[in-house]
């Protein structure tokens, strides 16, 4: 299953645009605000969530948020769309019918690396959090309904927790839903951290590989034990009942990483190797998918590299089963792929978005 055609009509800068794809990587360049990333974003609209930007849909409509936009795919045998018709939510309809977004990754694997993620060892640990969960959802798409079903427990909790409610019952029926999703979300954590670290292991990759860890909100053992994590909810009741929301558990876990002979802790790495090291996650999560249909953006990726890891890197594209779209500044960034890939070239006029094929 394949991603063969994507329209758009009125999607950030573009009114209209109709590609065809196939298994060739796809290197897009033109200036800075041309509306490269924005094809990108399309793309990632085809996975459930808020994309690759992560905005809210009625940001994402051309005209303002009083419009609306529309995303056409051809799928495999199956044509998708998701609209955001203004002033209403985000919806997916699969073959005419209307599907839940969760729909959407299990028949798709949508990877992105960005430039706002370049900081993800520096950010905050709900950052790299986020991140993991991508990662996690990418390999085990029922990883969402665990994720909303701990954070729905959660939030009646916390509301209790505001209202200073003391019936112990109200709070024990919620715990043991959290503790039982809770403990879903970290085996499926811990089950994609051993695939990602399996995948580069196993590569042959220019780029390094580093070790992974699951690292436990306060006071929580990176286990998956249902009956230990409500019962450590119930003891840290009273704390959180004083702070009025749950300070601690499952969704309070970051994700540590160190690499090289030296076991150098990524945070403290140069900018330069955390690029690479975060590149060499990705590219991981990918090959961790070789079953799957799986498609990587990579934005502005190769202007932070040297012609060396450049050319390490296509040749890994090139040879990788998965559709990649990669964007830069210039033609003259993609030249190690030689005539491995199709080259399109996107300029702006009017606030209006266009593309032509290079051959």
């Amino acid at each position: 299953m394949t991603l063969s055609h994507l329209a758009l009509a009125q999607f950030r800068s573009w009114p209209r645009l109709a590609l065809d794809l196939d298994e060739r990587p796809v290197a897009i360049y033109g200036a800075n605000g041309s509306g490269k990333t924005n094809i990108l974003e399309a793309v990632s609209m085809l996975s459930p969530g808020r994309g690759l930007r992560g905005v809210a849909a009625a940001d994402q409509a051309r005209k303002g948020v009083e419009a609306g936009w529309r995303i056409r795919a051809a799928i495999g045998e199956s044509q998708v769309e998701t609209t955001a018709p203004a002033g209403q939510v985000r919806g997916v309809e699969i073959d005419d019918k209307p599907s839940p977004q969760i729909a959407l990754g299990r028949m798709l694997r949508v990877i992105w690396l960005v430039p706002a993620m370049d900081r993800l060892w520096s950010d905050p640990p709900e950052v790299r959090r986020r991140f993991l969960d991508r990662v996690t959802l990418s390999l085990l798409p029922d990883h969402a309904d665990s994720a909303l079903a701990y954070d729905k427990a959660m939030r009646e909790r916390n509301r209790l927790l505001r209202d200073q409610i003391s019936d112990g019952g109200w709070y024990r029926a919620l715990e043991s839903q959290m503790a039982e999703a809770g403990a879903s979300l970290t085996r499926n954590r811990l089950s994609a951290i051993a695939a990602i670290m399996a995948s580069q292991r196993d590569a042959e990759t220019s780029f390094p590989a580093a070790t992974l860890k699951l690292l436990p909100g306060e006071g929580f053992a990176d286990d998956a034990n249902t009956a230990s994590i409500a019962d450590r909810l119930a003891t840290m009741r009273p704390r959180d009942l004083a702070a009025g929301r749950t300070l601690s558990g499952p969704h309070r876990a970051d994700l540590g990483a160190h690499w090289g002979p030296q076991d150098m802790p990524a945070a403290l790495s140069s900018t330069g190797e955390q690029k690479a090291l975060l590149l060499s996650l990705v590219l991981a999560n990918a090959r961790a998918l070789s079953q799957e249909s799986v498609v990587l953006l990579l934005d502005e990726v190769a202007a932070h590299l040297d012609a060396d890891r450049r050319a390490a890197l296509y040749a890994e594209i090139t040879a990788m089963p998965a559709q990649t779209l990669l964007t830069g500044t210039g033609p003259e960034l993609f030249e190690g792929f030689g005539p491995n890939a199709r080259r399109l070239s996107i300029t702006k006029h009017d606030g209006a978005s266009s593309v032509e094929e290079i051959a």
